[in-house]
């Protein structure tokens, strides 16, 4: 259930910096920053993905801004498989998962 995001991975002139293009919006007209280490305390979408990259490895920083997410990478880090972690943001339930129904 779910709907997956079109993600595009767009040209960066440094390497320790990936870039992400998105088909929709998760912060309107604000900007959102994170950081490594730090706590994430809200439950909007930027704030889940936020927390789905860091735990991912490999990033020290995210900044969010409209339907572009910009990452910060470790120094040994590349940009491979974080596609996947923002296209499944909306995805809530994946094969082999059961559903948890509630009363």
């Amino acid at each position: 259930m779910g709907q997956p995001i079109a993600v595009t991975r767009k040209p960066s002139n440094d390497p320790s910096v990936a870039r992400f293009e998105i088909n929709r919006t998760l912060t309107g007209m604000g900007h959102e920053r994170y950081d490594a280490g730090a706590e994430i305390v809200g439950d909007r979408p930027p704030d889940e993905l936020a927390r789905r990259l860091f735990a991912k490895g490999g990033v020290r920083r995210i900044h969010i801004y409209s339907n572009m997410i910009s990452l910060d990478l470790e120094p040994d880090a590349d940009a491979d498989g974080y596609e996947d972690v923002i296209r499944d943001l909306y995805i809530h339930y994946k094969p082999g998962v059961e559903p948890s129904y509630s009363a």
